[in-house]
């Protein structure tokens, strides 16, 4: 297996900050956030891994982060050459590293508690196809959203932040996928919002009965806004206030 993690975009949500440094280089907690994802795939065994960012910010993660050296990982650089057009084109970077391989796919802002080895391993029992991880939210609605067949344990459909979602779940940014994912990529168009949409992709192994999942039992969060990159640094600091929920 090798890991692919994803760290362009705009970082929007997260000015003025990322006026200067890309979001993935903020501190949560004492690490920049994109140690995190580093750090979990590395638990997992996964040590030969693909970073993908935008040409502005690659020499700052080269600064930081080197060649892996000093977290024993091998680290790759790749640019996004279409900043902005969606994570699904962002992946497209990663088609020849990842070559035949089976691989997992990390949001560089999602923070999360759980280890990825038990995940990992049900993926790699299956003989083709993706595997997604599902965390149950607050608010679906800021998120893609699996449709269940709880009974069958499958994902009918996935729908891109729905106004009302047929699930409390959302599909984390933590993707496993075998090498057809390039070619199902080449299929979709840029959706309204001129984006290559993940969820698209995943909609494609659904209908070909190849997507698959497991729900992340700890704490998750999406550390894209101001409240949530705080809210991630109390998680890792273990700093709960009583009575909030995960989201």
């Amino acid at each position: 297996m090798m890991g692919v993690i994803l760290a362009g975009g705009t970082g929007s949500r997260l000015k003025p900050l990322t006026e200067y440094i890309n979001k993935h280089l903020l501190p949560v907690g004492p690490n920049p956030m994109i140690v995190w994802s580093i750090l979990k795939l590395r638990e997992a065994g996964i040590k030969e891994l693909l970073i993908i960012t935008n040409k502005n910010d690659l020499p700052p993660f080269i600064n930081l982060l080197g060649l892996g050296e000093g977290l024993n990982v091998k680290i790759h650089y790749a640019v996004q050459k279409k900043e902005g057009a969606g994570i699904a084109d962002a992946l497209m970077g990663a088609r020849s590293f990842i070559k035949k391989n089976k691989f997992i796919v990390l949001l560089g802002d999602n923070i999360f508690e759980d280890s990825l080895v038990p995940y990992i391993s049900n993926f790699k029992k299956q003989i083709s196809g993706a595997r997604v991880l599902l965390k149950e939210v607050k608010n679906p609605t800021r998120y893609g959203v699996p449709c269940l067949d709880k009974d069958n344990k499958t994902i009918t459909s996935i729908t891109e932040k729905p106004n009302n979602p047929l699930s409390s779940y959302c599909v984390t940014g933590i993707y496993m996928y075998d090498d057809e994912v390039f070619e199902n990529i080449e299929k979709i168009q840029p959706s309204k919002r001129n984006e290559l949409e993940i969820t698209d992709v995943n909609n494609l192994y659904i209908k070909n009965s190849q997507l698959q999942y497991d729900i992340l039992k700890g704490w998750w969060i999406d550390a894209g806004t101001h409240e949530s990159l705080y809210q991630a640094t109390k998680f890792i600091y273990g700093n709960r206030v009583e009575g909030e929920k995960d989201d």
